[in-house]
């Protein structure tokens, strides 16, 4: 073999492994990305509320690895930091996730970050709470009916009370979270001309906030006069108890989640309602849209109705109803559904409360 044919023969060796390794490589790529396809980024907005934690994370896993076993969820919470949620949308898309359930801590702040998103070709599913922006489903409860529901709780539970003159406390939820308006706005129309909403103001979904704002109320009122308290969820009714029982009244007070801490103050009679959403119906609903996004099918049997977000998109929907949780129906509801067992609800301290309620 002279040189020029080593040359040629060398060359035609290198060719050929260069492209054996190129084939070998995108092939390595395109298992990778398949990897990616099958990837679904979660991300819930704070943890101080118990039931994302608890309910909403393990259930949307759960349902979304039954519908799609080699799918992958890719979670992350944002704490109560808008910021931080912005961050986690970035490190999704950098990602390469195919499909993002987000449940925003800030819904007009987010939008920006779910325009990256679709802009990547993400599919955005809003959970819980709607995000502004080019979102493609929303799946959560009918917000405005929980508000009415709470706001019937609360004259229902006042009795003789509920009357144009009584002063009741306002305590809404955090104005970053569209939920919070919609909650106000449904208890307001069942509470205006009723009662006299006589202090309002928002508790930004913490109990140390709320237990703030209800201490002023107090003082500014004058405790006699305080003849019912709307709180927009039970994690603000713990700190509003707390200041009402620190005043020594106990006037009705209304929640949302239905929170183990909240059905045992309904019990124990610090507490007059909560309102239940059956978190499996809305976990199963955003994981069976999601993973219908990611194969590229269609959902519209799934969302069945269409909401309209702040930002102005008709957004394909599918919202749950609820329901008001009093001590004669916790057997019937959160029991029932198996959210808590009674042994859970039952501990020493609340034992003869639940004998009393004929729950053992």
């Amino acid at each position: 073999m002279n040189a020029m044919t080593r040359r040629i023969a060398v060359g035609t060796v290198a060719v050929s492994i260069a492209l054996t390794m190129a084939a070998c490589g995108k092939a390595g790529d395109k298992s990778s990305d398949s990897s990616k396809d099958k990837t679904i980024g979660l991300l819930l907005p704070e943890n101080a509320t118990t039931r994302y934690e608890k309910f909403d994370r393990p259930l949307i896993e759960a349902k979304i690895k039954e519908l799609c076993s080699d799918c992958k969820v890719d979670y992350a919470n944002a704490a109560g930091d808008p910021t931080k949620q912005t961050q986690q949308v970035s490190s999704m898309i950098a990602k390469g996730v195919k499909v993002l359930i987000l449940d925003a801590q800030d819904s007009v702040g987010i939008q920006s970050s779910v325009q990256a998103a679709k802009d990547k070709g993400i599919k955005v599913v809003a959970y819980d709470r709607l995000a502004q922006g080019p979102v493609d489903a929303y799946v959560s409860y009918d917000n405005e009916k929980i508000g009415e529901l709470q706001g019937q709780a609360l004259i229902d539970a006042m009795g003789a009370d509920a009357k144009p003159t009584s002063k009741i406390v306002m305590i809404d939820g955090d104005p970053a979270d569209p939920n919070a308006a919609s909650f106000k706005a449904g208890a307001h129309k069942i509470l205006d001309g009723k009662v006299d909403i006589a202090y309002e103001q928002s508790g930004l979904w913490k109990d140390t906030v709320a237990n703030q704002k209800v201490t002023a109320a107090i003082t500014q009122l004058g405790k006699a006069n305080i003849k019912g308290v709307y709180s927009a969820n039970d994690g603000m009714a713990g700190g509003i108890a707390t200041a009402l029982k620190g005043a020594g009244i106990n006037p009705p007070l209304t929640g949302q989640d239905a929170e183990l801490p909240g059905i045992q103050r309904i019990l124990a009679g610090t507490q007059a309602a909560t309102i239940y959403k059956a978190y499996q119906p809305e976990a199963d609903a955003t994981a069976q849209i999601a993973v219908a996004l990611l194969e590229g099918k269609d959902f519209k049997d799934v969302a069945d109705t269409t909401a309209k977000s702040g930002s102005g998109q008709t957004v394909p929907a599918h919202l749950i109803g609820a329901v008001a949780v009093t001590k004669e129906n916790i057997k019937d509801t959160v029991i029932k559904d198996k959210l808590y067992t009674v042994a859970q609800i039952c501990t020493a301290e609340f034992a003869q409360a639940c004998k009393d309620a004929g729950i053992q």
